[in-house]
């Protein structure tokens, strides 16, 4: 038997060690979602357990919210009017207000639970720099600029989606803040 012949025959019995990368790499891979799917746990972050502060939070989001539909104003803007521009700033200020005076009645009374405790302080700082961007704004419009809206960001996240997961997570969606007014 030459050399020649027993190349083949053993080349065909090596391993490559690519296949076992390869193969350790799909065993994690089903693992991962197998656990995720089946074991993680998928209660939201951000959810409280006192769901009577939800509910109570959603009642007063929900009239505040029809209160503020309710000083739309849907005429056409002329930017070449100053005094248009005037009424629009002006008219964010009133719509914030009506949302400050919500936030305020909402945190009034804390949740009763860890948690609730914990976090709500932190989504209240949160809308309240919200509500200081919208009177920013308003100020922008007063001033004769008609330009878009624009809010702080922490952590590359608009705070306007933050505060909007927390309010989702709490089944409360008239707490959302406001996207038109």
């Amino acid at each position: 038997m030459t050399a020649t012949e027993v190349a083949p025959a053993t080349a065909g019995r090596r391993r490559n060690p690519w296949r076992y990368v390869l193969a350790i790499v799909v065993v994690v891979f089903v693992v991962f979602w197998v656990w995720a799917l089946f074991f993680a746990s998928k209660e939201a972050v951000n959810k409280i357990d006192d769901r009577a502060w939800a509910a109570r939070a959603e009642t007063i989001c929900a009239a505040a919210e029809v209160e503020r539909e309710a000083l739309a104003d849907f005429r056409l803007v002329d930017e070449e009017d100053p005094s248009m521009m005037v009424e629009r700033g002006d008219l964010v200020d009133r719509a914030t207000d009506v949302v400050e005076r919500m936030l305020d009645e909402v945190v009034a009374v804390p949740p009763t639970d860890a948690k609730g405790a914990a976090i709500v302080p932190d989504w209240e700082a949160d809308y309240r720099t919200y509500l200081a961007d919208r009177r920013a704004y308003a100020d922008v419009l007063r001033s004769g600029r008609n330009e878009a809206f624009t809010e702080t960001a922490l952590d590359g996240i608009p705070l306007s989606d933050k505060l909007e997961r927390f309010a989702g997570d709490n089944e409360m969606p008239s707490c959302a803040p406001p996207i038109d007014l």
